[in-house]
């Protein structure tokens, strides 16, 4: 989950052909986990609205035809419920008594063998936590039931949810449907016939964070809306594939641009996959496009990559709550992710039932 929150620095710009971010309006993000080129670090920042336009030269006019056969109903926020309570004996994450914004890592998450564990388990609950909201799936559920049942299972394992409380997310799990890309906010509205909608859990259990998403089915979806969830899917198995120590991080991004293109979809650039483990997020960030960036994979570091694919624009539009990002255009979007661990002979994924 790619939540982060500041309100000082300066937007960054990259102008390269390949891979590049061009501004498309002058309406900025909220503050977003992105990358600093200058040192080599993660850092919070504001941005503006980006967009490719090797992908807008090349996928033009299929994605057109998919967005004017649509029938769906752009997405309009509902009602939010009040903040759910966490029992007082369960371990929080220092941000959520903290005044003050939490801070990214200086340093990536590299971890021992007393770590790995806690990292096994942390990633365990959080990927049975969302395999349980992915049953709940149904047309006629709400966001909020799934929230709740979601928040539920958490503290019912003494973990703590972890985007509750983070930068003042008001939920215990982000639940993006359609056009959301993500950190949509859970809500009233009823799950329809055809929605997709992709489910983010983060749990903090015995002081590390195991983060993971899918993107579930409800309904009858139509055939390229699975296309785009099953591509995605792909996407970040491909990605995990190459994983190992020593291995340049950068080709994370070229494998899932070269898969996504295949496809004709586009990669969201706004948002990156980050180091966790007993901090939320810190490096690296693990960009999802073709890049240039440097750094290497080390043997016991722990990371997500969580790819978002859209069946048109990659720009997002920032919606009045601060925290939903929905396509500039309302075509669809999927993400999956997964917290990996290096390991000698590759990568362990470590949010797996």
């Amino acid at each position: 989950m790619a939540m982060a929150c500041s309100s000082s620095l300066q937007p960054r710009l990259l102008s390269s052909f390949i891979g590049d971010r061009f501004v498309c309006s002058a309406k900025p993000l909220r503050p977003l986990l992105s990358f600093n080129p200058r040192n080599n670090r993660a850092s919070v920042q504001q941005t503006r609205i980006l967009c490719n336009l090797v992908d807008i030269l090349f996928n033009r006019s299929n994605k057109e035809d998919d967005i004017l056969n649509s029938k769906r109903k752009r997405l309009r926020p509902g009602k939010v419920s009040p903040r759910l309570t966490v029992p007082d004996h369960i371990m929080r994450p220092p941000y959520v008594n903290s005044r003050g914004s939490p801070q990214i890592s200086s340093g990536p998450e590299i971890h021992d063998e007393k770590g790995i564990e806690c990292m096994r388990a942390s990633g365990r609950l959080a990927a049975q936590v969302l395999e349980y909201a992915g049953t709940l799936v149904k047309p006629g559920v709400t966001t909020d039931e799934i929230d709740k049942a979601v928040h539920q299972m958490t503290i019912e394992n003494c973990a703590y949810p972890s985007p509750l409380g983070y930068c003042g997310f008001p939920k215990s799990v982000c639940t993006s449907v359609n056009e959301c890309i993500c950190h949509g906010i859970p809500d009233s509205r009823p799950l329809e016939d055809g929605d997709i909608i992709n489910i983010d859990v983060t749990v903090y259990l015995n002081g590390y964070h195991g983060d993971t998403s899918a993107t579930f089915f409800c309904g009858d979806v139509d055939g390229r809306a699975k296309q785009l969830v099953e591509v995605t899917r792909e996407c970040l198995n491909k990605a995990i594939s190459i994983c190992a120590p020593g291995v340049e991080l950068n080709r994370i991004g070229r494998t899932i641009q070269g898969h996504a293109d295949k496809y004709k979809f586009g990669v969201v650039q706004q948002f990156v996959g980050h180091g966790v483990g007993r901090v939320f997020h810190a490096e690296p960030t693990i960009l999802h496009f073709r890049n240039n960036e440097r750094g290497r994979m080390v043997l016991g570091q722990t990371f997500t990559i969580e790819p978002m694919l859209t069946i048109g624009s990659i720009n997002p539009i920032i919606w009045s709550d601060d925290w939903t990002a929905v396509t500039e255009d309302g075509s669809l979007s999927a993400q999956f992710e997964h917290t990996i661990l290096i390991t000698e002979n590759g990568a362990e994924i470590l949010t797996k039932c």
